[in-house]
């Protein structure tokens, strides 16, 4: 598999390289591949590299590639959106605020003690 640079462009804004590329490959590449690859081109982090699309035609053998190149991990981190999932994964992290906040089930209490409002509707 051999990346082919189309089109690079420096983006003084973001701190970064703005890279349109192409791949041929057999299937469909996966991310780690990818920058893997623009790691050894770059000579940069992994932390530092985001893939925004790899896109391929139907029955081509060659897939487009559109990432970003940062030049620290830092401006990627300022830049970048957060994901959901990684927002989600500090809150599972804790696993007393998921014990702490969760609803207490008294339905169960309720049946065995009934209330003095259901005495009153049955009579």
């Amino acid at each position: 598999m051999e990346l082919n640079i189309t089109s690079e462009q420096e983006n003084p804004l973001f701190n970064r390289k703005e890279i349109l590329a192409t791949v041929d490959a057999e299937i469909t590449p996966k991310k780690q591949e990818i920058e893997q690859l623009l790691t050894q081109k770059f000579s940069t982090q992994p932390d530092s590299i985001v893939i925004k699309k790899i896109l391929g035609k139907f029955g081509s053998k060659t897939f487009q590639i559109n990432a970003s190149v940062y030049k620290s991990k830092e401006d990627k981190e300022k830049t970048e959106p957060k994901s959901k999932k990684s927002s989600q994964n500090t809150v599972e992290a804790t696993p007393t605020n998921t014990e702490q906040n969760a609803p207490k089930n008294d339905s169960l209490t309720n049946k065995e003690n009934p209330s003095p409002t259901s005495e009153a509707k049955s009579e």
